[in-house]
């Protein structure tokens, strides 16, 4: 189960099952890791402190269609090998969560 969001910081939300099952992997690899990139993406998920850790993706990955608006996806790093991918979007406050596991994906090769 999810904390709620914070009356002033961003709502996290899974955009797909495929995310919220990686994410649940993500808990049961690195629990407080994850729980620290659960904390970025509510209060801080466009403003990184380490860019090598969090950043925008480029190309084509850069951005992504979420319920038909074209948003920012971002990349935040957990551990070496494990990633989520997220959309905020600034407008609802809301980050979607489109790709997270314990596996890198070798798509941003």
């Amino acid at each position: 189960m999810a904390p709620p969001a914070r009356p002033d910081g961003w709502d996290v939300r899974f955009g797909t099952n495929d995310a919220a099952k990686g994410w649940e992997e993500l808990c049961q690899a690195a629990r407080s890791r994850t729980w620290s990139t659960w904390v970025i993406l509510t209060e801080r998920p466009t403003a990184p402190e380490n860019p090598a850790r969090q950043h925008r993706l480029k190309g084509k990955l850069g951005t992504r269609d979420v319920n038909g608006v074209d948003l920012e996806q971002w990349q935040f790093e957990v551990t070496s090998g494990s990633r989520v991918w997220y959309c905020p979007d600034p407008d609802t406050k809301i980050v979607w969560v489109t790709l997270a596991g314990t596996g890198h994906p070798y798509q941003t090769e």
